[in-house]
């Protein structure tokens, strides 16, 4: 994936995506040692920055790909996303989930279009129940993460962050399935002046971490987070980007996540959900490496149940 790619994608998908703003707080500066730069993908449409590669994917078949619709496999956000943007596109959208994933999921995707095929909760019957609806309706499967697509339209967004802020020492992103962090990788590795990206991940589902470590993809045998979006596995596709292009990833426990997405309800004045304050407390956690650096971090999204908040 080039430089080039990035660019083109970034045009591409623009019409039917948010500029997403980018925030600073003096106070959360000073409390961190460093200059901060929010990238609020909390105000993407459908409420995450999953709506970039999702939008790209599509974009990306031919008609006749297109006239048979797409299908994925997700419990959340990239649920919401390829359901929103495939009716943006004009095209169907079978999307499968788990059948205890939150009512209010379900809505907004059925509020968005798609048509959802429930299954077990487990990733296997995921994968099985995606598979067959491929397989009975012609339509093309979009992975939520481990897609060359997805992952260049998650991309944009740290490409616009780096527009904007082109002098930044470091980003900071979450890390769950990878589309995220391996997009981010790929616009600091073309687009900033020597920055580094390091990933923020959970104790309770550190694969990302725990493949730095070993250089092979390994598995979550539980994902017990707060951070819902984060409990999903890396992919063959991202894992090498990651693995060339990402300096760190810090793992965080609960409670600094509990803390950090609490500190950015109330000095940003803004909604975001567990996961996305996940890169934001990475930082916080090892705020000594990272003294008097410019740094972007990636609000990755704003879905959350506002009635179960963890504070």
């Amino acid at each position: 994936m080039t430089r080039e790619e990035l660019l083109a994608t970034q045009t591409r998908i623009a019409s039917y995506i948010h500029r997403t703003p980018v925030l600073t707080s003096r106070l959360l500066d000073e409390m961190a040692g460093a200059r901060l730069f929010f990238k609020c993908e909390n105000f993407q449409r459908m409420g995450a920055f999953k709506m970039r590669g999702a939008v790209n994917a599509i974009l990306q078949l031919s008609e006749e790909q297109r006239a048979k619709g797409v299908v994925t496999h997700s419990s959340g956000n990239f649920a919401q996303a390829l359901a929103l943007a495939a009716q943006s596109i004009g095209v169907k959208a079978y999307i499968v989930m788990p059948e205890n994933a939150p009512q209010v999921k379900k809505d907004a995707v059925v509020g968005y279009g798609g048509q959802i095929i429930e299954c077990a909760s487990t990733p296997i019957a995921r994968e099985e129940m995606a598979a067959q609806v491929e397989k009975e309706t012609g339509a093309y499967f979009i992975h939520p993460s481990n897609d060359l697509e997805v992952i260049l339209g998650q991309g944009t967004a740290v490409l616009e962050l780096l527009q904007d802020y082109p002098d930044l020492d470091y980003v900071f992103s979450p890390v769950g399935g990878g589309g995220l962090i391996g997009g981010t990788a790929l616009a600091a590795h073309y687009f900033g002046q020597n920055c580094k990206v390091v990933g923020g991940e959970p104790f309770g589902a550190d694969d990302a971490y725990r493949s730095l470590q070993s250089g092979l993809i390994e598995s979550n045998e539980t994902t017990n987070t707060i951070a819902d979006g984060l409990r999903t596995q890396l992919g063959d596709i991202n894992f090498p980007i990651i693995k060339e292009h990402v300096e760190k990833i810090i793992r965080v426990e609960e409670k600094e996540i509990v803390a950090a997405m609490r500190l950015i309800w109330e000095r940003l004045k803004i909604v975001i959900e567990p996961s996305s304050a996940v890169a934001f407390a990475a930082l916080l956690k090892e705020k000594q490496s990272y003294a008097g650096k410019k740094v972007g971090i990636i609000l990755s999204g704003g879905n959350v149940d506002v009635t179960k908040l963890p504070f």
